[in-house]
């Protein structure tokens, strides 16, 4: 059975760390301890008084003063290691920890977990082509040599890395690394460990590198263990559940967060509140049940993305570069139908192919899939048919030979909706509003990552009405952007009423407008 050698990095809260150690060994588990030395040393006494007794607890041979984005967090994390390795024998199993961690998993779970999982798990994505650094220094982290702390020292920081970019003072990284990067928080097998501190002693080249790159503790376990371990024995993934906010701050969990947790499939999270005791209370209880299942549904991310997005509109300040002369033609008219039930505009989009002969394109900028002739590469991403819009719809409109073109969208592609409403060419609009049963945003939640099979009622009980304000609201948004050629169908509206609209979409006659509206099962789910 697995047995987890805990390495904690901590600068605070001794009486939450005592707890965690506590509670962690307590299921026969194993804790390796490093407290800041820039800490109150009271504090750090009052940790080793309180675990002295406990054979499954053991400190770094050596503490450091530690900062973040510095490679004493390395070195910290290196010296806890070793110390873990050399009192642990049996521990089969290392896993990075901070104070703000708990396990939202049972220990029985996470034992069972790591013996039916034969790998490292280790966030590790190419340096260079990921994107997981979204903003600030990139490469600039790696080729100049960082002395000083960014947050501590910025204006030393600052003129040291200037002076270095004015002289050209790069350097190269060691030829046989591929720098890696990717969360801190990772748990890793005892082979593995020892290849690490095998290579670290080894490559000095490697460490005297790392040593001078700026926030190491995402590039140098990233990078070394895919050097040392074979591809198909890592996964890509951290088994510590954390969240950020758009400005690059964690995420914090309190005491309603507890299904939420538990339901993600992930072993811990961070970072938990230290005003959250109620949660720590039931995470606590929960680490030492026994034969507690789990329905993990995994939506966590994306459900905190849906409901921290809402009200934050972005709206592009200026056109795009490629865009700032391109136009559809004075003499096109764009016709698009806008509805949130897909199946439903599609539906009516073949009633429109059969009764016209005007060109139609299901969701373009929503479905990968769509089919669409070859356009020379600009068709073949959603991302490159969004960024390329205009262009790409110049060329629709070439390639059919017609000067009237239907395409569908979402009612959420506003910013799309108001750059072809501002184009040269005439754009009508037609939005389709539906009835959204509670069996349809049920299944909208699942299509979309904001539920799962597993997710509890109560949390999409509290999920439901904000899915269904958020669709009301796109249609609200849509009437408030003042579209001079906008109409809508209604699914409770009577026929003749939608025909109507129909008619001055398409710029047909009342008869054939009622033909293709005349269809039973047109908004039926």
């Amino acid at each position: 059975m697995a047995k987890i050698a805990y390495i904690l990095l901590c600068h605070k809260d001794p009486d939450a760390v005592i707890k965690q150690a506590e509670r962690l060994t307590a299921a026969g588990d194993y804790m390796s301890i490093h407290f800041d030395a820039r800490a109150n040393q009271a504090h750090f006494q009052l940790i080793s008084d309180a675990l002295k007794n406990n054979p499954n607890v053991t400190f770094a041979h050596r503490r450091i003063r530690c900062g973040w984005g510095e490679w004493s967090l390395i070195q910290a994390t290196l010296y806890a290691v070793e110390s873990a390795l050399e009192a642990f024998p049996r521990a089969t199993h290392f896993y990075m920890l901070s104070g703000d961690c708990m396990a939202v998993k049972s220990a029985e779970y996470i034992h069972d977990f790591l013996d039916d999982n034969d790998a490292d798990f280790i966030e590790s994505f190419d340096y260079f082509e990921s994107d997981w650094i979204k903003t600030g220094m990139k490469e600039e982290r790696l080729i100049y040599r960082h002395f000083f702390n960014e947050r501590t020292q910025k204006r030393r920081f600052y003129t040291s890395y200037h002076l270095q970019q004015r002289f050209g003072l790069t350097r190269q990284i060691p030829a046989d690394i591929q720098v890696q990067i990717g969360s801190q928080w990772w748990c890793l097998r005892r082979r593995t460990i020892e290849w690490v501190l095998d290579f670290t002693r080894e490559r000095r080249d490697v460490m005297r590198f790392f040593r001078r790159t700026w926030i190491p503790d995402e590039t140098f376990f990233q990078t070394i263990v895919r050097h040392c371990v074979p591809e198909d024995e890592i996964r890509s993934r951290t088994l510590t559940f954390l969240l950020f906010t758009d400005y690059g701050m964690p995420v914090t969990f309190y005491d309603d967060h507890y299904d939420l947790l538990l339901s993600q499939d992930f072993l811990f999270a961070r970072k938990v509140s230290p005003e959250a005791k109620d949660l720590k209370r039931r995470l606590g209880l929960l680490y030492a049940a026994k034969n507690v299942p789990f329905q993990i549904s995994n939506e966590g991310a994306s459900l905190f993305s849906f409901l921290s997005g809402r009200g934050r509109i972005g709206r592009r300040f200026a056109t795009r570069f490629w865009e700032t002369e391109s136009t559809l033609g004075r003499n096109r008219e764009l016709l698009i139908i806008i509805c949130k039930k897909w199946h439903v505009a599609k539906r009516l989009l073949e009633r429109i192919r059969q009764t016209t002969n005007v060109p139609a394109i299901e969701y373009l900028f929503n479905e990968e899939q769509t089919p669409l002739p070859d356009l020379g590469g600009i068709q073949k991403t959603l991302g490159k048919r969004t960024r390329h819009r205009r262009a790409l719809m110049r060329m629709l409109f070439d390639y059919y030979e017609t000067d009237r073109l239907i395409v569908c969208m979402d009612p959420g592609n506003l910013d799309l909706l108001e750059d072809f409403a501002e184009d040269r060419s005439v754009t009508q609009m037609l939005e389709i509003q539906c009835d959204f049963s509670e069996d349809y945003l049920i299944g909208h939640a699942m299509r979309v990552g904001l539920a799962g099979e597993q997710t509890a009622s109560e949390t999409l009980d509290r999920l439901l009405p904000t899915i269904r304000n958020e669709m009301t609201f796109e249609s609200d948004r849509i009437g408030d952007a003042g579209f001079e050629h906008l109409r809508r169908i209604k699914e409770s509206a009577e026929l003749d009423e939608n025909a109507q609209a129909l008619a001055e979409f398409l710029n047909v006659s009342d008869d054939k407008a009622r033909e293709i509206a005349d269809i039973d099962y047109l908004f039926a789910d």
